[in-house]
């Protein structure tokens, strides 16, 4: 039996005390390394881990190795998208979006589109399901103001 791949996409938003220029630094690949565990990117292209569309580096979290490449990058407007892949088990197109809703207060909405690579990435993509992947940005949430008060 051939192999058919899952598809689904995912989005959650929260709201953030923080102006949307700063919370948006907060989803870089190096904004990230300040709230997410285990978070240690490594920058293949460019070396210096500027942000650019086209950056290319890869993480090793959660027992996974998954390569990064920024597909846009929008600072100005605050947003960002990221295809990632983890090799043998599942891609998606990653986008985070920033919106000031009230000064000093934003809205951070996170897309994620999964497909499949592998039977293993089809059952992640079914496990991850709306009610785990609310769970999975709440915890975002939550690390993130365990950062800011801690400031």
């Amino acid at each position: 039996m051939a192999f058919r791949a899952e598809h689904a996409l995912r989005s959650a938003s929260f709201e953030l005390p923080l102006p949307r220029e700063r919370a948006f630094e907060l989803f870089t690949p190096e904004g990230e390394r300040a709230w997410a565990p285990g978070w240690d990117p490594e920058y293949l292209h460019p070396a210096d881990g500027r942000l650019v569309a086209g950056m290319i580096f890869r993480t090793h979290a959660h027992g996974e190795d998954t390569v990064w490449t920024v597909a846009r990058c929008e600072p100005e407007a605050g947003s960002v998208s990221y295809v990632r892949c983890t090799p043998s088990s599942r891609i998606a197109i990653v986008a985070v979006a920033c919106a000031a809703i009230a000064p000093g207060r934003s809205r951070v909405t996170v897309s994620y589109e999964f497909t499949g690579l592998s039977e293993a990435g089809n059952e992640w993509i079914r496990a991850m399901d709306e009610p785990h992947y609310a769970a999975f940005i709440g915890e975002w949430k939550t690390a993130i103001e365990a950062l800011l008060a801690a400031r």
